[in-house]
């Protein structure tokens, strides 16, 4: 009886959209938008083909922040799922086993993400994406359940302070280079040659080490920062002036992150403190538009193709390393794209690989199947 007058922790769909609009760019979405660049030539898509790869260092692309962001997004869930667990009178001792658990779960996951089923464990690349989420999440996590805000404020900042201070003070001289924010010659990198075991990414570096994992932590404390708000019963009856203050919030992380770059570069590579600021304000301005339009102003029915994909993030995922939807695209689409000029078979493979990716959430959707972590 106990359980039943406690109130529901209610569940975000804007989280879940956005969570979906974060994944479809690596499903097959950047491919479509790839190819209406190289069929039309126009410089909008032009424009934003180029922000769908890699900055190769310093600076940003779009691309650089669908990784972020997805940390930032569990970063939003957390207090709502540790609020439901203590409602479901879940012990301390089983909350902090579900953290371990799910952390080190997605490390392990991540490295068979990247070698496959492989034994040969001293060639094989231990970081990952899926690694970095696990571990950042796991100790924001342990932070926010073991201080209150203040203390989490503090923790975010000597994190992002102490990692710029450790790369500002300690180049590394092992591969002779003297640029201390260059790929051989920052400290992330340095710890990681000396202390991760296997290969790295890129030989002398990888940008999902273990060193640069400490300010990745601040995203998932932002993410968590972000969550709290909204729980909160501070302006629970003004939704309107909420969403301004996270907007506000998100522009003044924005300018921060801009101005920290003059001294620390924005660079996703090493996870830079400056990184950390201007993709957490993206992302969280990002977030505050999908929330006022879907949960304060519930225009939701645009937002189901994203959901879709948002429920099932993992598995599409895994899907995308497992299974060749190229093959399965090129099955189903090939002969569309024969009726056309040649100029149009990147469109038609971006549409397909994304048609077929996504009817496939939608049966999982339709039968509640969601893999979880």
């Amino acid at each position: 009886m106990e359980n039943q007058n406690k109130p529901a922790v209610k569940r975000l769909q804007s989280l879940d959209a956005l969570r979906g609009f974060d994944m479809f760019w690596i499903m097959g979405g950047g491919g479509i938008f790839l190819g209406l660049a190289s069929l039309t030539g126009w410089p909008l898509f032009q424009w934003w083909a180029e922000q769908l790869e890699h900055v190769p260092w310093h600076g940003f692309h779009f691309y650089d922040m669908i990784f972020p962001l997805f940390l930032f997004i569990a970063g939003i869930s957390f207090p709502f799922s540790l609020a439901k667990r203590i409602a479901s009178d879940d012990t301390r001792q089983s909350i902090y086993k579900h953290v371990f658990g799910r952390g080190l779960l997605l490390v392990l996951i991540g490295i068979i993400f990247n070698n496959g089923v492989n034994f040969d464990l001293a060639h094989l690349r231990y970081g990952s994406v899926l690694g970095r989420i696990g571990l950042a999440w796991m100790f924001a996590a342990l932070i926010f359940m073991n201080t209150k805000l203040s203390y989490r404020i503090v923790w975010f900042w000597a994190l992002l302070i102490g990692y710029w201070l450790l790369l500002m003070l300690f180049p590394a001289h092992d591969l002779g280079s003297t640029e201390r924010f260059s790929q051989e010659g920052n400290f992330a990198s340095f710890i990681d040659r000396l202390l991760m075991p296997g290969r790295l990414y890129l030989g002398n570096h990888d940008p999902e080490g273990l060193f640069s994992t400490i300010p990745a932590i601040g995203t998932a404390l932002l993410g968590m920062f972000t969550g709290e708000f909204l729980m909160s019963d501070y302006l629970s009856k003004k939704p309107l002036k909420k969403v301004l203050y996270l907007a506000l919030a998100a522009v003044a992380l924005m300018i921060l992150g801009k101005i920290w770059d003059l001294t620390f570069p924005i660079n996703k590579n090493i996870w830079s403190s400056s990184f950390v600021c201007f993709v957490g304000g993206l992302s969280l301005l990002l977030f505050s538009i999908f929330y006022l339009v879907i949960d304060v102003w519930q225009y939701k029915k645009w937002a189901f193709f994203f959901v879709v994909i948002g429920m099932n993030p993992i598995t599409i995922y895994l899907t995308e390393r497992i299974v060749n939807l190229n093959k399965a695209s090129g099955f189903f689409f090939n002969g569309f794209a024969a009726l056309l000029p040649e100029a149009w078979k990147p469109l038609i493979d971006g549409i397909g690989i994304t048609a077929i990716a996504w009817v496939f959430l939608y049966i999982l959707y339709k039968k509640k199947i969601f893999l979880k972590v």
